[in-house]
Formats: structure tokens, C-alpha cells, sequence
């Protein structure tokens, strides 16, 4: 059914409106009716399976798909942005090591900095070296004492299972830490 208007009031009735008046008045007028038609004209979106939303079904195809409309569900589009290009590094800053944006440290701090990343790192592996050998003597050679509670033998193994993977973790921690030490050397 076509939209139509009709204003309460013969045109010439408005009296002595100015051209401009009428012209915003015609405008007022030919808006509405797009919009009303914009609204009739809009077509159901459907929800398909696979998370796809889309409108250029018919409801038969939609039916057929297994899709189900979405009557007055908000719908956001949100369009991706294009990533900022920077530009490339000049040669001053290429040979700096980073982008002209990071602080500058002066030496005497940064060897301090280093002090106490050594320092912190060292404790560290202290603890894990210290946690390793507690669990190597627990574990003792993958047969650790049967606990009262683990008459069954399944139950047993699996607690060596465990202890065995918490074995793999500290070692390779412990490692890990070595290797940072050792970077951390090698810098100086």
C-alpha cells in the first residue's frame, strides 16, 4: 500500500507564506514520505546457522536454510578502521636501537638496573633450585613412600604422575633461569 499524506488544510489556506516558507514546507514533506517509504521497503534480517546475518533471503530460502528472522533486535555494523602507517625508521634512529619515543637512561642507572635484575633473578633461582631438590627427594628416583591414604595402587601412580610433570616444570624453570642469567652475563 503506497504511503500517502495529506495535510489538514488546503495549501493556499496558509495565507500569504513567502516562496521560501513553501519550499521548506514541500521539502518537510517529500522527507517524510521517503522515510515512510524507507520503513516500508525494509526488508527482514536473518539469523542463519554459522553466525551469519544477512537480509538477501527470501523467507523461503531462509526457511529452507534454517535461519530465523530478527524482529526488533538491535543490529551493529561496525566497520573496521585502516591501520595507521607509520613511517620508517630515518637512519639516526635505526642506529639508536629503538624509536625516538623511549626515555633515555644514563649509564650509571642502567648498570644499577642490571645489579638488581641480576640480584632478583639470582633469589629466584635460589627458591627453584631449593623447591627442585625438595621434590627430587620426594619423588626419590620416580618411587615415592605410599601415603596411607593411597591403598589403591592407581591412585599411587597417578600422584607419581604428577610428581613427575611437577619434576619437568621446576627443571625446565630452573633452566630457563639459567639462560637469563647467563644472557644477562654475556651483556655486560
Amino acid at each position: 500500500m503506497p504511503f500517502m499524506f495529506r495535510l489538514p488544510v488546503p495549501v493556499p489556506a496558509l495565507g500569504p507564506a513567502s516562496s521560501t516558507t513553501r519550499m521548506r514546507c514541500g521539502l518537510l514533506l517529500v522527507a517524510m514520505a521517503m522515510g515512510q517509504g524507507a520503513w516500508a521497503q525494509e526488508k527482514p534480517v536473518y539469523r542463519c546457522p554459522g553466525n551469519l546475518y544477512t537480509d538477501a533471503l527470501s523467507p523461503k530460502e531462509a526457511q529452507q536454510r534454517g535461519c530465523r528472522t530478527l524482529d526488533g533486535a538491535p543490529i551493529t555494523v561496525i566497520q573496521s578502521s585502516q591501520p595507521v602507517q607509520r613511517p620508517a625508521a630515518t637512519g639516526a634512529q635505526g642506529s639508536q636501537g629503538g624509536s625516538g619515543s623511549a626515555p633515555k637512561v644514563s649509564s650509571d642507572e642502567q648498570r644499577a638496573r642490571d645489579a638488581d635484575r641480576r640480584r632478583i633473578l639470582e633469589a629466584e633461582l635460589r627458591k627453584e633450585e631449593e623447591a627442585l631438590a625438595a621434590l627430587q627427594k620426594e619423588f626419590n628416583n620416580g618411587e615415592p613412600e605410599r601415603r596411607g591414604d593411597e591403598r589403591n595402587y592407581a591412585k599411587y601412580q597417578e600422584r607419581v604422575a604428577a610428581m613427575r610433570d611437577a619434576l619437568t616444570r621446576k627443571e625446565a624453570d630452573v633452566a630457563a633461569l639459567r639462560r637469563e642469567l647467563g644472557a644477562l652475563g654475556a651483556a655486560r
